[in-house]
């Protein structure tokens, strides 16, 4: 495994002010900065971002978990670094072809569950420059090529490693070959996290969100895992006070996160297995992938089509939630052709529609089986998926002025009932998505 180039020092950390501002009891003892409020705002309002799962497990084209679902000694594993050549990635490319699929933010997978540096650490020379023939740092020019193209930036970062002796394993990495049980040490792992940490905050610009990921590894633990998440948000929030923390833990959110996240699941839904918490006051993300992995695998190429991506898209923020679609790149740094091409098709839709879904809040009425409803003040867009008939009722409160088909703006007939107001359309929908634009008082 690697060693420790030299030390990196940090400050001490610093603590938060504790108060309570939030009506969320698990967010009672933090309270955000005024740039951090405006920075969840801002992230509430772009509904759509890119997840890219990339890193040395890509050489083996078997998902972002290979060297724990065939347990493999991690020295092995680690050999694939030094192969590790994408002479293909082109961060330029990579931001043009997300902004063009209307995304507004980008995740990038810092440092996964395989222990991995994708930056050039100086915690541990596994990482991309150091390790690898490649010897380019990709964080650095992906950040550049961000902030140059008005893309936010947010970092996906591993709370588990399944190779550093020092981490405590838990329910996970168990079988990896060659680790060294005796030599687990919290305090150490934890330092080696935080000093990452600061590497990332403070030497990559402006830092849209920290990602983190594998809490629920030690949720069998009898007794709780103290994770020193206070600490470690309070290092976060004094480097970067509008950098939004989130937390992939299958829970509802601890003190300390500006953003909930709820995997494979819309909120309030819990399909996968993954989520069923209670939803937040938080803004809200939704991760999801594009095909069935979220690590490149070279079999995985049951895409789902984008008429799916862009109605889960909608479905979404018809929970008043962002979608976090996730794409791997290939071990040669390229992004496959079939999500470049739904990443396309996903743009031209958002650029005729965009304003429905964008800055919106969550509709007036619940998911139904015709499809949702999205908000923007007196505006409310109603988005039909599969109806089959001209007629539809919408169960509202609100008196409506008017109503018109959004794409090209014609009347629409509609009357208020005792059950809501009944939509008399001037045809059976099709498509996509067939959105009616209602004005309300």
């Amino acid at each position: 495994m690697s060693i420790i180039k030299k030390i990196f020092r940090t400050g001490a950390l610093a603590s938060l002010l504790f108060a309570s501002t939030v009506a969320n009891a698990q967010e009672a003892q933090y309270t955000p900065t005024p740039e951090n409020l405006k920075a969840r705002q801002e992230f509430a309002d772009s509904k759509f971002g890119v997840f890219i799962h990339w890193g040395i497990y890509s050489m083996f084209a078997q998902g972002e978990w290979y060297l724990q679902n065939f347990p493999i000694d991690k020295a092995e594993y680690a050999k694939a670094a030094d192969a590790f050549y994408p002479h293909r990635f082109n961060a330029k490319e990579w931001v043009a072809a997300i902004k063009d699929a209307g995304a507004k933010y980008i995740c990038f997978t810092t440092r996964h569950h395989d222990s991995f540096s994708m930056w050039d650490t100086e915690q541990s020379d596994y990482n991309i420059v150091d390790a690898t023939p490649f010897g380019r740092d990709v964080l650095k020019e992906l950040a550049d090529e961000c902030h140059k193209q008005g893309i936010k930036l947010h970092l996906y970062y591993s709370h588990i490693d399944w190779a550093r002796d020092e981490y405590p394993l838990g329910r996970t990495g168990k079988e990896v070959i060659g680790r060294v049980r005796t030599n687990e040490n919290w305090p150490a792992y934890y330092d080696f996290m935080n000093k990452q940490l600061t590497e990332l905050l403070t030497n990559y610009g402006e830092i849209g969100a920290i990602w983190f990921d594998g809490k629920w590894d030690r949720d069998e633990d009898p007794v709780p895992f103290d994770w020193q998440l206070d600490e470690q948000y309070a290092m976060i929030h004094r480097l970067q006070p509008a950098c939004l923390i989130g937390n992939n833990h299958h829970e509802t959110p601890n003190p300390g996160e500006d953003i909930q996240i709820f995997e494979r699941d819309l909120p309030g839904e819990n399909k996968a297995g993954l989520s069923g918490q209670d939803i937040s006051r938080l803004p809200l993300e939704t991760c999801q992938t594009m095909n069935g992995m979220w690590g490149y695998k070279l079999v995985d190429q049951n895409y789902k089509s984008t008429e799916t991506l862009l109605r889960l898209l909608i479905s979404t923020s018809g929970k008043g939630a962002n979608l976090l679609l996730n794409v791997g790149p290939q071990p040669n740094g390229q992004i496959p052709a079939a999500a470049i091409e739904r990443m396309k098709e996903m743009g031209e839709w958002l650029r005729a529609n965009g304003e429905t879904v964008y800055g919106t809040t969550a509709g007036d009425i619940p998911a139904q089986e015709w499809g949702v409803t999205t908000r923007k003040g007196n505006r409310l867009f109603v988005h039909i998926f599969d109806l089959g008939e001209k007629e539809l009722l919408l169960p509202l409160d609100c008196k409506v002025k008017k109503a018109f088909t959004y794409a090209d703006k014609k009347p629409v007939k509609f009357k208020k009932t005792k059950e809501g107001v009944k939509l008399m359309l001037n045809e059976v929908p099709q498509g996509t998505d067939y959105i009616v634009e209602l004005i309300t008082k």
